[in-house]
């Protein structure tokens, strides 16, 4: 069933009236006598063909009104994918994650360039989720609030730089920062991704004081290592092989992990940082079907364009030719 928008347009359709009422000419106190009937004839031969214009004039303002009021119809029922959950995902830019240990596809990558190929996937599959973006080293910034518009997280992250934030870990005030905007949300929806290759060695709240804050704010933590454990380093008296993970504290991220309700997952390579995400994904799942939206079809077109044929044909008329019979 059509509807209108604005139906309140249409309180304008006596406006030309009125302004023909207050526009109008003040007659003459005599008719102009014309020395010959013929011509008297010939002008009111012409009325009847001149009175289709304001009939035309009419239609074309009706018509105009119309397509000003907004007429559409609904359209049918449809599900949207709406999970209620907001999932945080806080990525370390100390400079540590240029260390080219990862290994993705055969190809040798840094530790962020892995974290962004992986977590960019993670994001795309999460259409439903409100997520959000938090990077962090000597210091913790919200680069991209709670959103819908996965497309915006993503791109944050693909344009983030190691070393941006400083060069240092402060681990607990990312938490604290993800904290603060999860705290609002329903607490069955709060879910934070917290990723880092090393410990917490800078920073206002140690990682304890904000996992207790966590804890009590009800938020889950999965906390993800990334970094090899073995890399060959090439030295004057040949190479060696050196764990460019020692500085990885794996114990405080479990701790975060378990205090919280979540998971710790270590990721030595690209593998490992897939499977990390797809096991998230699946203690995170989506729902099936959300709430319905119903679109709504605009139908303005139609009416517009009757409305200019109708108004051009109108102040057209008493210019165009006669044929006489």
């Amino acid at each position: 069933m059509p509807e209108f928008a604005w139906p309140w347009v249409f309180l304008l359709l006596p406006l030309p009236w009125l302004a023909w009422l207050a526009l109008k000419p003040v007659l003459p106190g005599r008719a102009l006598q014309l020395p010959h009937a013929a011509l008297s004839w010939s002008a009111a031969d012409r009325l009847p063909a001149r009175s289709l214009a304001p009939w035309l004039l009419a239609l074309g303002w009706l018509c105009l009104l119309t397509a000003a009021a907004r007429p559409q119809t609904l359209g049918p029922p449809q599900a949207q994918q709406r999970s209620g959950r907001a999932m945080m995902l806080a990525v370390d830019l100390s400079g540590s994650m240029r260390t080219p240990d990862m290994q993705l596809g055969g190809q040798q990558l840094s530790r962020f360039g892995a974290v962004e190929a992986i977590a960019s996937d993670f994001i795309s599959r999460r259409s439903g989720d409100e997520m959000g973006l938090i990077l962090f080293a000597t210091h913790a910034y919200l680069v991209t609030p709670l959103t819908y518009d996965l497309n915006a997280v993503r791109a944050q992250l693909q344009s983030a730089a190691v070393g941006l934030p400083g060069t240092e870990t402060a681990i607990g005030d990312a938490i604290g920062v993800a904290v603060r905007r999860l705290a609002a949300m329903p607490e069955q929806a709060r879910v934070l991704i917290l990723l880092t290759d090393g410990a917490n060695n800078s920073g206002s709240i140690s990682p304890r004081d904000a996992a207790r804050a966590a804890k009590a704010a009800g938020v889950r933590i999965y906390t993800i290592g990334v970094g090899a454990t073995r890399m060959v380093v090439p030295g004057f008296f040949g190479d060696s092989i050196v764990n460019p993970s020692a500085d990885l504290d794996a114990d405080m991220l479990t701790y975060l992990a378990h205090e919280t309700g979540g998971q710790f997952y270590r990721a030595t390579d690209g593998s490992q940082l897939a499977d990390a995400y797809r096991a998230i994904d699946a203690l995170e799942p989506m729902p099936q079907r959300g709430p319905s939206l119903r679109l709504h079809h605009e139908w303005f077109r139609l009416p517009l364009a009757a409305a200019v044929i109708c108004l051009l044909l109108g102040l057209a008329w008493p210019r165009l030719p006669r044929v006489r019979t």
